[in-house]
């Protein structure tokens, strides 16, 4: 039985992936490749991971200036441009199970996505952060923590994920998966969905499965 859904939100909620991308993109001109590019190869990575893989692509150390480099240029476009995807609002208006966010962002970027795109009333304090938990998707930790903050087994838990790494992490947590892939390109034997308007119904396919 269903009893609890836990979101990740990066490409999950809202549509920030590209714009992530396109930042680090804009930064490292010597990588040669576009934004698209690097959300497709490192979609859902660990942000340090991706790092030190750009590090020794480019043979250049991407210290802490680096990074705050990133988070000023992708926090200023998220200010202005960063938008929940088409009907998450709706959907979240008409869920009735728990609910929270499990996300790989650090608490500062989910609290700016939220309020940006007004996602914030929906969640309030359940809002969970790899960097507060020290716990990074494949690793199950993140999940496994925030179904113990909303009183609920891991099985009892739907994880509603973008990334490979995501679906991997609540495999190893005990939990189910369902991708959101807005270019309507599920990943293989997984069950998933490109429009929030079919989101419902697609959970409760699952739990009559």
């Amino acid at each position: 039985m269903i009893k609890a859904l836990i979101f990740d939100l990066d490409g999950t909620l809202v549509d920030s992936e590209l714009i992530g991308a396109e930042a680090l993109a804009s930064l490292l001109p010597e990588l040669g490749l576009t934004g698209a590019e690097i959300m497709a190869r490192y979609r859902g990575w660990r942000f340090a991971t991706i790092l030190e893989e750009f590090s020794t692509l480019t043979e250049r150390r991407l210290d802490e200036s680096f990074v705050e480099a990133y988070r000023a240029l992708s926090g200023k476009r998220f200010e202005a441009e960063l938008q929940a995807f088409a009907g998450v609002e709706e959907m979240l208006q008409m869920a009735t199970l728990p609910m929270c966010i499990a996300s790989s962002g650090p608490p500062e970027k989910i609290a700016r996505s939220l309020r940006v795109t007004g996602l914030g009333r929906f969640f309030g304090e359940r809002a969970y952060s790899a960097y507060v938990v020290n716990s990074w998707k494949p690793d199950p930790g993140l999940f496994l923590h925030a179904a113990a903050a909303m009183g609920v087994e891991p099985g009892e838990c739907l994880v509603i994920e973008d990334s490979e790494v995501g679906v991997e992490a609540a495999r190893r947590a005990g939990m189910r998966a369902l991708v959101h892939c807005p270019e309507n390109k599920g990943l293989p034997g997984l069950p998933h969905f490109s429009d929030y308007r079919d989101f419902h119904e697609a959970v409760r396919q699952l739990a009559a499965a």
